[in-house]
């Protein structure tokens, strides 16, 4: 059973920058589609950005030009580089990714983000 954990969240100033961390357990081969998603206060889960296929990415509108994915194969690790923060960012921050051998999705335990203005 391959786990996600993800970690670097925290509170930050308006404008400023942040990188969560995703590692996988198991390797990160294992995973498909890896990505990150979040969910603000009262609002649904929502894409934030992910890997479609191989280096492929995609991004949500409200956060293109800002934030940026990207993985260390080596460190079965996959990162989100966020910039230019703003307090509407404010949310807990999940990594997913589908589980090739099951099809199954695969969740962290989400880490928190606050921007402050």
């Amino acid at each position: 059973q391959v786990q996600l954990v993800e970690s670097g969240g925290g509170l930050v100033q308006a404008g400023g920058s942040l990188r969560l961390s995703c590692a996988t357990s198991g390797s990160i081969f294992s995973i498909i589609g890896v990505g990150w998603y979040r969910q603000r206060p009262g609002k649904p889960r929502e894409l934030v950005a992910t890997f479609i296929y191989g280096s492929t990415t995609n991004y949500a509108d409200a956060v293109k030009g800002r934030f940026t994915i990207s993985r260390d194969n080596a460190k079965n690790t996959v990162y989100l580089q966020m910039t230019s923060l703003k307090p509407e960012d404010t949310a807990v921050y999940y990594c997913h990714g589908t589980l090739r051998s099951s099809g199954h999705d695969c969740w962290g335990q989400g880490t928190q983000v606050t921007v402050s203005s």
